[in-house]
C-alpha cells in the first residue's frame, strides 16, 4: 500500500493511493497513521477497508496538499556517512559501526512545502535519504529478525545547516533539527512494494543533478540499522530512521555550494516518488 496524509498543515487526514494511481481519502477507515496504528495491525485493517471501500472514497485532488505521509513519530534517528563516497566527499573514514545521531521531528513537514531557511544560516545543506518506518517495538533486535520491525519506507530530505552542525559546539542534532528540515513523502510505501536492497536515488538543485545514488551501496544495510539502533534504544511504532545520503551534498562541491533564497530542490527515490521545496528566507 501507498499512505498519504492530505489537507492543511496541522488538520491533516489520512488517505491511500490505490493500485491504480487514484488518491483518496481514507478518514472512514477511523484512524489517523500513528504509534498505535503501526503499533497495532493497523496496515493489516488498513488493507482490509481499502479493498471493500476503496474504489468508492472520496478522491483526493492533484491540487490538495500533501503533508508528511504519518503522524509526528517519537523520535526520527538518523545514521551519518552511510554512504561510501559521501564519507569520501567530507574527508570521513568509512565508519567501521553506524554513526547515530537524533533529529527533533518539530522538523516534519510535508513534501512539496517551503523549507524556511533559518535566522543565521549560512550553509543550509541538501540530502536526499530512504527513510525506515518502524511498525513493531524494537528493543535488543537481532538483525535476522530486524525486518519484521520494519512498516515500510519514505523519501526523505535530511536538511543540514552545515555551520550549525560543524562551526557551534560540533552538535549534529543542533544542525539537523530547524524547522522543515524534514519534508517527508509524497507517500510512505509498505516494505512489500518496493526492494530495499536496490533503490535509485538522486536530487536537483535548480535542475542541475547534484546527488545520484543507490541503496546496493551502503555502508551498513537496513536490517544492519534497525538491529543496531535497537541495542541503545527501544524503536516505537511509527518512528523513522533515515539511512543516510551518497556523495553530491552542498559541502562537498568544490567550492562548496549552500542554499539560499528562491532555489528550488527537486529529489526522488524509485518506488518512494518524488517531492520538489521551494527556499524561502526565514521572514
Amino acid at each position: 500500500m501507498k499512505l498519504i496524509r492530505f489537507g492543511t498543515l496541522g488538520a491533516e487526514c489520512p488517505g491511500l493511493i490505490l493500485s491504480s494511481g487514484r488518491r483518496i481519502d481514507a478518514s472512514g477507515f477511523g484512524s489517523d497513521y500513528d504509534e498505535t496504528f503501526f503499533g497495532g495491525d493497523g496496515l493489516v485493517r488498513l488493507a482490509e477497508w481499502a479493498e471493500k471501500n476503496g474504489e468508492r472514497a472520496p478522491a483526493v485532488g492533484d491540487d490538495v496538499r500533501l503533508g508528511a505521509p504519518l503522524c509526528r513519530p517519537s523520535k526520527i534517528v538518523c545514521m551519518g556517512l552511510n554512504y561510501r563516497d559521501h564519507a569520501a566527499e567530507t574527508g570521513a573514514e568509512v565508519p567501521t559501526e553506524p554513526v547515530v545521531f537524533m533529529k527533533a521531528t518539530s522538523a516534519m513537514c510535508g513534501p512539496n512545502d517551503d523549507v524556511i531557511i533559518p535566522r543565521g544560516s549560512t550553509k543550509t545543506d541538501w540530502e536526499v535519504e530512504l527513510a525506515v518506518v518502524i511498525g513493531r517495538k524494537a528493543t535488543y533486535v537481532d538483525e535476522r529478525d530486524a525486518m519484521d520491525h520494519v512498516a515500510g519506507y519514505v523519501l526523505h530530505n535530511d536538511y543540514s545547516e552545515r555551520a550549525f552542525q560543524l562551526e557551534h559546539g560540533t552538535q549534529w542534532s543542533k544542525g539537523k533539527s530547524c524547522d522543515t528540515y524534514a519534508p517527508l513523502g509524497p507517500f510512505l510505501a509498505t516494505k512489500d512494494e518496493v526492494d530495499v536492497s536496490n533503490l535509485d536515488l538522486w536530487l536537483d538543485v535548480n535542475g542541475v543533478r547534484k546527488q545520484t545514488g543507490n541503496t546496493k551501496t551502503f555502508v551498513f544495510s537496513v536490517p544492519v540499522a534497525v538491529s543496531y539502533i535497537s541495542q541503545f534504544m527501544s524503536l516505537l511504532p511509527g518512528d523513522i530512521i533515515s539511512t543516510g545520503t551518497p556523495a553530491g551534498v552542498g559541502m562537498g562541491q568544490k567550492p562548496p555550494q549552500y542554499l539560499k533564497n528562491g532555489d528550488v530542490v527537486s529529489l526522488g527515490i524509485s518506488g518512494l516518488g518524488e517531492a520538489r521545496q521551494h527556499l524561502r528566507a526565514y521572514p
